[in-house]
């Protein structure tokens, strides 16, 4: 089935972000989501999901394991799992990526 923003399941989270679900299975997820300008996510890791975030437009910075790594459009950032991280929209405009977890990667969650 084609996917878009306009028939794909969408949700609220942090501080005015939004995320529409591609593809939700037990094995794989896709999401695209929207972060405005200046939000931030908690730090956390994924005990058993690995992670691929894609900027679609806009700029990421990236903390990761304590390294900080500025993600572009048309770059993206490979989490592996127990990695702890967070996403920052550090600019004035929204940031948009597409999140691919392998497996699932909601239940996996902790935050620190």
């Amino acid at each position: 089935m084609k996917k878009t923003v306009d028939n794909s399941k969408s949700y609220n989270w942090g501080a005015g972000c939004t995320a529409w679900q591609f593809v939700n299975s037990s094995t794989l997820s896709v999401i695209r989501e929207t972060m405005p300008p200046k939000a931030a996510e908690s730090m956390h890791k994924h005990v058993r999901s690995q992670q691929f975030f894609f900027v679609i437009s806009g700029e990421a910075l990236f903390e990761l394991d304590g390294e900080h790594y500025t993600i572009k459009a048309n770059e993206g950032m490979h989490v592996l799992p127990n990695q702890v991280h967070r996403i920052i929209n550090p600019k004035d405009q929204d940031l948009e990526l597409l999140v691919i977890s392998e497996p699932h990667s909601h239940a996996d969650r902790i935050d620190i």
